[in-house]
């Protein structure tokens, strides 16, 4: 059995949504000193939904592929439905991670939820705290 799913592959090799957005509502940025991985996502959120989204991503493919999925599922989505991606989603879409590799899809949610977190700070949107874990680093192990 491969080591990498075709999608996984496919998302590491032609990343979706890979950017900076200059005039980004909200950016999330969060890394794993563990690993090395940094990832950095920016959306832009108009009348509740997620109009655009682009990320960085320094890091190995598996984190480069959980930033390009995590991009491609909240896309034009209401921010309550980001809300609710977890980290198994993204593996789940990219049809599985190495379990060492796990740790990318978690970084991926956790950008996701700084990214929004951010916007509603922002924009003095006030949120339930609970949406809004503090990372854990046993999480990214």
């Amino acid at each position: 059995m491969a080591l990498y799913s075709e999608k996984v592959m496919d998302h590491f090799t032609n990343p979706r949504n890979v950017g900076k957005l200059d005039d980004a509502d909200g950016i999330g940025e969060v890394g794993n000193a563990r690993c090395g991985d940094i990832m950095k996502i920016y959306i832009k959120v108009k009348d509740g939904i997620i109009t655009d989204v682009k990320f960085n991503t320094f890091g190995c493919g598996s984190a480069i592929a959980s930033s390009s999925m995590a991009t491609e599922m909240i896309k034009g989505k209401p921010i309550s439905e980001a809300l609710t991606i977890t980290n198994k989603a993204v593996a789940e879409a990219l049809d599985g991670l190495p379990a060492h590799k796990m740790h990318c899809s978690v970084l991926a949610e956790e950008a996701i939820r700084a990214a929004i977190k951010d916007y509603y700070d922002k924009n003095s949107i006030a949120y339930d705290p609970a949406d809004f874990p503090e990372p854990s680093e046993e999480e990214h192990s």
